[in-house]
């Protein structure tokens, strides 16, 4: 029997997955949180394929290791932009910084996340989650699309999740103040508002040459949640660790996104790893994907009224 299109999730992760060979070359594409897990094998799989990486990312050691490593094997340029997603300051500052310095941006992967088990604000003013995983995403893509239209074909890459079928949006209170704050449905509620948007993008950049795509990298291992408290952490790596795939995984299905001739003009999608599939019914909601477009410009401070 058929497993209802919402479930599909279940069997897509053990599917066999697409590849490509399509090689990179002089291509400049920008990816945030490359240091680790899913970023860094994503940047590891780009180099290989000759792009070259601009790696926007928090802690500068670490991205000067990855930049000498990635170098030295691959013989691709690999450039660094530090910046802190939970500051849109920063998020501001990196994106002037490329659009200063790059003639064209063409694939822009939006990796960088957190997942938190408290409800911390930013300085900005926002549930931290939400805000690294969804406004700075947002605000990013907004400030580099310019540059991206004009090095059209180019391609948008959104690393989604399906952590996103927690749900948790409620546009009357992404800050949590009315709820008690559960670290997945507030993990979930960023990625519905990254997903809402992602349409919305997909329908504005139509016939431009610009595509923009969901993409669940896979049950793989990454530090992600590792900020949260040792209770936490050693939750992850006794109960769940060994359970998670390696990430070098979510490399491969990222590039296949990034690169493959096949998905040039494919935009507006979900993917779980490489596999077209249906999210869940809350984040295709078109109606509330308009509201959610009107507040991330408002909080990202794209717009004033």
């Amino acid at each position: 029997m058929k497993m209802p299109e919402e479930l599909q999730f279940m069997v897509n992760a053990r599917m066999v997955q697409k590849t490509t060979n399509a090689r990179m070359d002089g291509r400049v594409c920008v990816i945030t949180g490359a240091t680790s897990g899913v970023g860094y094998q994503t940047a590891k799989r780009l180099a290989q394929g000759g792009a070259h990486l601009v790696i926007v990312c928090r802690n500068r050691d670490k991205a000067d290791g990855v930049k000498q490593e990635l170098e030295n094997a691959n013989h691709t340029p690999v450039d660094v932009i530090q910046a802190d997603f939970s500051k849109l300051a920063d998020v501001r500052k990196a994106a002037a910084e490329i659009l200063a310095n790059y003639l064209h941006i063409d694939v822009l992967i939006n990796n960088a996340g957190i997942h938190n088990t408290r409800r911390p604000l930013t300085k900005d003013g926002i549930e931290t989650v939400f805000a690294v995983n969804h406004v700075a995403s947002f605000l990013f893509t907004r400030l580099l699309l310019p540059k991206m239209l004009e090095s059209a074909p180019s391609r948008i890459i959104q690393i989604n999740s399906e952590g996103h079928r927690f749900g948790g949006l409620d546009i009357n209170d992404l800050n949590w103040e009315k709820r008690r704050y559960k670290g997945l449905q507030g993990y979930g509620a960023a990625k519905v508002a990254q997903l809402l948007t992602v349409w919305e993008l997909a329908d504005q950049l139509k016939g431009s040459g610009v595509t923009i795509n969901a993409v669940h990298p896979g049950e793989v291992r990454s530090n992600i949640g590792m900020n949260n408290n040792w209770s936490y952490r050693l939750y992850k790596r006794i109960f769940i660790h060994w359970m998670l795939k390696d990430a070098a995984i979510s490399g491969s299905a990222i590039y296949y996104a990034a690169a493959a001739p096949e998905m040039a003009e494919v935009s507006g999608k979900f993917f779980n790893l490489t596999i077209p599939e249906k999210p869940a019914a809350h984040a295709l909601d078109r109606e509330l994907g308009k509201k959610v477009w009107a507040i991330s410009e408002k909080l990202a401070g794209l717009r004033h009224s």
